[in-house]
């Protein structure tokens, strides 16, 4: 299956082969073509199986009348974070940079100003955070009633952060006639009555099964005590001599803590998380793609809808207390059909944690110790399964090897696992 096949128009395929892209992943495979017919769609993946693109490119191609500019949005996709909406926006502007098509992207935390002054030159597409859209409609600044397309992305992640009220509230400045796109990394049962409500006969698009994680991410845990835990994770990157790694706390003063933490390492670290200023998070979350930061220490906040390209390591360093979470977190690695790799840090008093993530998974997860941590069982039950010797160096299981493909060489470049396989399909 190609691009070709889908009944893209010649100028979305122009700009898919400038990404390097040649086929499309099995979401984008069944929901394009439904798209483009008008059907209403509910969509469940997993993250990193391109499930953006598989909206944005049909999206992009409907709207296209070869004039652009309309006075007001003619499409709205909807986003739980202002760094999905950014990087929504920014797959909508890299597959439409040949059609004359105008996007903007609005969320809170910055100015407000600018983005009126956008709207009023006119948008086809708006990017938005629920909040912030409300904010502007309460200004009249959007004016919403001639939606064609609304697409909620990540779902689920809305009605996990108590958005459905807000949605409610957006849903009915909206034209009774429109097509709707409801897209969910998960396919919980609050997400099948919010369709229930939302889509007219829709087709529905199944790609995984519930709640599961990417085959190509392997998961570990390192049983270790809570207060040996930073320690660990120092060790695992600078011996693992990994690159880019991003790494979860439970809270944002935890977050702070152990970046300045690994900071004293000697490991280049930045914090993201809500009480961060937009444009902190920004500049984080650019200084570890471009790799002049090493570990990016966030909260739950950027569990979802972080784009970045080929990540190899995710680590839990504190477990998340849902474990629908978990599958989330991880799924920033092992996206469009790369490897990764997901090592959890548990101590004693979250054992239990690790047993509601493998009810969810409906699999063990492997438990490991790392010579040199061995648990003393003073912070909780040392769990009654007992741990697999590991290495601590990165694979989990398995002795680290800077040259393995699909890893990075000493330089941070990463090496493909095939140097002549073309790239699959857009992650995002």
């Amino acid at each position: 299956m190609s691009f070709e096949n889908l009944g893209l128009k010649a100028e979305l395929l122009r700009a898919i082969a400038a990404q390097g892209y040649t086929s499309p992943t099995p979401i984008q495979t069944q929901a394009i073509p439904v798209v483009l017919e008008g059907h209403d769609v509910l969509a469940g993946a997993q993250t990193g199986t391109g499930k953006t693109a598989a909206f944005t490119l049909p999206l992009l191609q409907l709207l296209d009348d070869g004039t652009g500019g309309h006075r007001h949005p003619r499409a709205l996709i909807l986003t739980p974070t202002r760094e999905l909406a950014a990087q929504v926006a920014e797959s909508v502007a890299t597959y439409g940079s040949h059609l004359k098509l105008r996007h903007a992207v609005v969320f809170g935390g910055v100015g407000i100003n600018p983005q009126i002054d956008k709207l009023r030159r006119g948008v086809d597409i708006l990017v938005a955070t629920p909040g912030r859209l409300l904010d502007l409609a309460n200004q009249r600044a959007v004016d919403l009633r001639h939606v064609q397309v609304l697409v909620l992305d990540e779902a689920d992640r809305m009605l996990d952060m108590g958005f459905i009220h807000d949605i409610r509230k957006v849903l009915a400045l909206l034209p009774g006639r429109r097509q709707n796109l409801l897209f969910s990394a998960t396919y919980s049962d609050e997400i099948k009555r919010l369709a229930d409500k939302l889509l007219r006969e829709p087709v529905l698009i199944e790609v995984a099964r519930r709640n599961t994680t990417a085959e190509t991410v392997t998961q570990a845990a390192y049983r270790v005590d809570r207060k040996r835990k930073r320690e660990l994770l120092a060790s695992l990157i600078l011996k693992g001599d990994w690159h880019q790694v991003l790494v979860f706390t439970r809270t944002k003063h935890g977050a702070n803590r152990l970046a300045e933490q690994l900071e004293k390492d000697g490991i280049t670290t930045a914090a993201i998380h809500g009480n961060k200023s937009q444009s902190a998070r920004t500049n984080a979350l650019a200084g570890f793609k471009s790799g002049q930061i090493q570990a990016l220490i966030a909260t739950d906040i950027a569990a979802r809808g972080l784009d970045i390209d080929r990540l190899p390591h995710v680590v839990n360093y504190e477990l998340p207390n849902v474990p629908e979470d978990y599958v989330h977190r991880i799924g920033r690695t092992g996206r469009a059909g790369e490897n990764g790799v997901a090592l959890s840090l548990v101590s004693g008093d979250e054992v239990a944690y690790v047993k509601g993530i493998e009810r969810l998974l409906k699999r063990a997860l492997p438990m490991e110790i790392v010579a040199g941590f061995e648990p003393t069982g003073d912070d909780g039950p040392i769990e009654d399964r007992p741990p697999r010797p590991g290495n601590g160096r990165g694979r989990p299981g398995q002795g680290h090897n800077r040259n393995r493909p699909g890893h990075q060489d000493k330089a941070g470049n990463r090496k493909p696992r095939n140097a002549n396989r073309s790239r699959t399909a857009p992650s995002r």
